[in-house]
């Protein structure tokens, strides 16, 4: 299935991760609305993709920002693909975090996919598009200090699981995508916080995440990926 011409939303484009799919969209003759807080990059993003790239500003933890954007993008044609990317990170003990911490993982990792999804259905249904949630393999594999973190990212899976019996009826393909390590600045914030030394040579890179998700929206429409684990090949040597 040919990606050219097709119109993509994709949402945290300014992170690693975003900015590579954004990339390999394009790349495959894509055009792009990109949904990020900074304007600068945003801007740039958009300058070194040869204007295929369209900016919009939304802080994703506000739902009236998201709604006014989807139905600005929505009035201006049709949307074939949305890629669910941004997401926050809090490292911590529970005993450590706080229900503050939880309110804003959940704004951004959950809500907002959520809102986002909800506004451009209708444009999904009518051109029986696809969905993908670039996840977290914390979603199926939690671990000691991320909990709240990884709690919503298992909300996001039941989210995209919910959504494909939903709508796979209408034409549109759902694939949730869980993500290993990946050298981005996320990780190294992670890899701080654990006191271990940042080394990419055994992380994924950004565009390995990127290559998987367009393999799963190229697919010919008889086949639908539904749930997809990539992990980095090399292992990091134990201490």
């Amino acid at each position: 299935m040919s990606l050219r011409s097709v119109t993509c939303v994709v949402s945290g484009a300014t992170g690693g991760i975003g900015e590579a799919i954004v990339a390999a969209l394009v790349s495959e003759g894509a055009r792009v609305w990109a949904i990020g807080r900074d304007q600068r990059r945003l801007e740039e993003l958009s300058s070194s993709m040869r204007d295929a790239v369209t900016p919009v500003v939304v802080d994703l933890s506000v739902v009236e920002e998201i709604e006014r954007a989807a139905r600005d993008i929505a009035a201006s044609g049709s949307v074939d693909v949305l890629v669910h990317v941004a997401g926050i990170i809090r490292m911590g003990s529970s005993a450590l975090l706080t229900a503050q911490d939880l309110d804003q993982l959940y704004a951004v990792n959950l809500r907002a996919a959520y809102v986002l999804t909800r506004q451009l259905l209708p444009s999904l249904r009518r051109e029986q598009g696809q969905v993908v949630f670039v996840n977290s393999s914390s979603a199926l594999r939690p671990g000691s200090s991320n909990s709240l973190y990884a709690s919503t990212k298992a909300a996001s899976k039941a989210l995209a699981d919910g959504l494909r019996e939903e709508v796979n009826d209408d034409g549109i393909r759902v694939t949730s995508l869980y993500a290993g390590r990946t050298a981005t600045a996320m990780q190294k914030a992670v890899y701080e916080f654990e006191g271990r030394a940042f080394d990419p040579a055994y992380l994924m890179t950004p565009e390995d995440v990127a290559a998987s998700v367009i393999h799963c929206l190229s697919l010919p429409r008889s086949a639908e990926v539904t749930d997809i684990a990539i992990r980095p090949m090399r292992k990091a040597p134990t201490p």
